[in-house]
């Protein structure tokens, strides 16, 4: 016996279970979060933002996690490239962030090494400034570069991180270490 004369309930009846498992199929594709745009939208985000890191350059010096004014003492910084290779070690005795761009050492000690992880140079600088922008340190005082063949220093010093490049301007004085020719007698 039909619940009704005209046979009506049995249609919305069958349109209700119909319309909840639909539900019940949005509900679930809604609550993945691999199909979700959502998820979608902050993979592509969190993908443009690693893409701008990496357009910058290595990210090591400019994730300094020190608070604007703040002085630290004893503050080791290791610098990696894209590889994760380690091209250099920065010691400082004293550091303080100055501003949003700028971080200034005292006592600094920087070591880079090569590709292959052996030590390339030793630069020491009293006082240093480094640009987290440019990746630039300057140092107004007397800078000396040294490595197993020479010994350079000078008044003033800018070395670019990121080129791997530096300038030493005023009262420059060298002194090269020929290890490879063995001495004469009587030297």
């Amino acid at each position: 016996m039909l619940p009704s004369r005209s046979g009506r309930s049995g249609w919305w009846g069958a349109s209700a279970v119909i319309v909840s498992l639909a539900f019940l199929c949005f509900g679930a594709v809604a609550a993945d979060p691999k199909s979700s745009p959502k998820a979608d939208s902050k993979a592509k985000k969190a993908e443009a933002k690693a893409e701008k890191e990496k357009a910058k350059g290595p990210a090591m010096l400019g994730g300094i996690p020190l608070p604007i004014g703040q002085e630290v003492k004893g503050l080791v910084l290791p610098d990696y490239d894209t590889q994760g290779r380690l091209r250099a070690r920065f010691e400082a005795g004293t550091a303080k962030r100055i501003d949003a761009e700028r971080v200034q050492f005292a006592g600094l000690k920087m070591t880079t090494f090569t590709p292959e992880n052996v030590t390339d140079l030793n630069v020491d600088m009293p006082e240093a400034t480094l640009d987290l922008n440019t990746r630039v340190i300057s140092s107004s005082a007397r800078t000396s570069v040294a490595r197993t063949d020479f010994i350079i220093s000078g008044d003033t010093m800018k070395f670019d991180t990121v080129g791997r490049t530096g300038t030493l301007v005023g009262n420059v004085k060298m002194v090269i270490n020929d290890t490879s020719m063995p001495k004469k007698e009587g030297e």
